[in-house]
């Protein structure tokens, strides 16, 4: 079976070239059967490594201990607990799909490349173009949401050092401007050393969820079950309990969003078709489980509610009050910084592999296709993603409300591309047009795809939802208007330029990286 037809759509077999809608040259591409100078980077990751890189960029157990003082604006305890029954189906039906069309097709561009084989022929161009721009975009947002939470998780902790310590706008633009250029740096110079940093994440994300269970069941003081699972609290200004739980349900999903980070790195793993798939889904089910303990045993140790409400990082408050220490609480808080730290470096080097695939693809200028040919890595497509949120900081300086429009973006527009990839899986699916790869859904693909975009709908309603009542300029959720933003930038360059211009993928790279994949799998 030749490269082509391990393809997810059987009807590339007769169309491939204009009829698939690639360009049959690109950017000085070689074209005589070799292996295109844009796909030469090395696969580095085995599957520990890409398995651990999956588990700990989720770290889902910490992003709900990080946003587990928001619990009491909307929904209370019970929102954020029995979330966990809605959010869970629906991620694991996500992931789920998106694993099998990794298994097809393990390639940087991901959401947009899968898109590209499996929309209805008429549309696909045009999809596609929505696609990878609303990709691109989120994760860009995604990448400066991440750095931010380190930046501020710093600050925070000298700031308990330092009780006169006031923290300033400056300060963040600063600390999150060096915590990417080192990032930048090590992603550059050294990326060998990536796939280790992240399998000790990993290892230290599932450790450090242990002494956070001990540390907290042994010290802290203890709440009812009744106030755990039943407790709401709306002091958002929604009188609505229904919106108010939804809202609160919104918190888990911060914890399972962006698990394609794994599949944009698949060019640099090893056996990547049965990598990929297996350590996106199984990272999904471990997070799962450790995010739902960790949540039941921080609300059962949350301490004095008044107290926490009062502070400023409700996390430090309950690790200082279960410790009794100013020192041992900020110990606890400053090794889960470890892991975001950890998360923010995945972060710059999977939206590098997406800002890349993108680019040799025509949409982004040619100039960040290149791959460095000393250290084997996208170089220029490290940095571009990189100077762009170090821009986008400088919004701290007027305001954190400012800088909070950009990051908005990353969880709905994310959303949208899974529903848009899993739609046109869904579609193909029942034109009898779609492969199964190492990793198949089976007979249960139809319901799994189907449920997965009903979860992914109703989840983008309320991620639109304002958050408080009354609305003002400080407290609105600008999701919807920066994610309205961004299509209308797609569109309008899609009427302006790409319909007649951009050919659609490269046949040349896409040849080259899916062949080079099969014969990765059989080596």
């Amino acid at each position: 079976m030749d490269a082509h037809k391990m393809l997810s759509v059987k009807t590339a077999q007769a169309s491939i070239g204009e009829k698939q809608g690639y360009s049959s040259t690109y950017n000085g591409a070689r074209t005589d059967g070799t292996r295109n100078t844009q796909t030469r980077v090395r696969r580095l990751f085995s599957f520990a490594q890409i398995f651990f890189f999956a588990l700990s960029y989720m770290s889902s157990w910490e992003a709900m201990s990080t946003n587990i003082g928001l619990i009491f604006w909307n929904g209370g305890p019970r929102a954020l607990v029995w979330g966990f029954f809605v959010v869970i189906p629906g991620v694991l039906c996500q992931v789920a799909s998106l694993a099998e069309m990794s298994s097809v097709q393990p390639i940087a561009g991901a959401q947009y490349h899968w898109t590209h084989y499996l929309a209805p022929p008429r549309y696909r161009r045009f999809i596609t173009w929505i696609q990878g721009w609303i990709t691109w975009f989120s994760w860009i947002s995604l990448l400066a949401g991440v750095v931010n939470i380190a930046a501020n998780i710093i600050l925070t902790l000298a700031a308990a050092q330092y009780p006169t310590y006031i923290t300033q706008g400056w300060h963040v633009v600063l600390t999150m401007a060096a915590l990417l250029l080192v990032q930048g740096l090590l992603n550059t110079h050294i990326f060998w050393i990536i796939p280790w940093v992240e399998f000790a994440a990993g290892l230290l994300h599932i450790i450090l969820w242990i002494v956070f269970a001990s540390v907290l069941i042994t010290l802290a003081p203890r709440h009812s079950a009744n106030f755990v699972f039943f407790n709401k609290s709306n002091l958002s200004g929604w009188n609505d309990d229904y919106i108010s739980f939804n809202l609160g349900v919104i918190l888990v999903t911060w914890g399972f969003v962006g698990f394609d980070c794994a599949v944009h790195m698949s060019e640099e793993v090893r056996r990547a078709r049965h990598a990929v798939p297996r350590a996106m889904f199984w990272s999904i089910c471990i997070n799962s489980v450790l995010a739902f303990a960790m949540t039941l045993i921080l609300l059962f140790c949350l301490g004095d509610v008044a107290a926490f409400m009062d502070s400023s990082y409700p996390l430090l408050a309950i690790c200082i009050g279960a410790t009794g220490s100013v020192v041992g609480g900020s110990a606890m808080v400053g090794a889960i910084l470890i892991t975001v730290i950890a998360v923010s470096l995945g972060s710059v080097a999977s939206a590098s592999r997406l800002t890349w695939a993108w680019s040799r693809d025509g949409a982004l200028p040619a100039y960040f296709s290149v791959i460095d040919s000393r250290h084997r890595v996208p170089v220029r497509s490290v940095w571009l993603p990189i100077f762009i949120v170090i821009l986008l900081s400088l919004l701290n300086l007027a305001s954190y409300t400012a800088f909070s429009v950009i990051i908005a973006l990353s969880t709905l527009g994310l959303y949208q591309s899974y529903i848009l990839a899993i739609s046109c899986m869904l579609y193909a699916r029942l034109k009898g047009r779609l492969e199964a790869g190492g990793w198949s859904l089976g007979h249960w693909g139809v319901p799994i795809n189907i449920y997965a975009m009903i979860y992914s709908l109703y989840i983008s309603i309320f991620l639109v939802f304002p958050n408080y009542m009354p609305i003002d300029s400080s407290n609105m959720n600008y999701a919807l208007p920066i994610n309205a933003a961004v299509f209308l930038f797609a569109v309008i360059s899609w009427f302006a330029w790409a319909r007649k211009n951009w050919k659609g993928l490269n046949k040349e790279v896409v040849d080259a990286v899916v062949a080079d994949s099969n014969r990765n799998t059989k080596d």
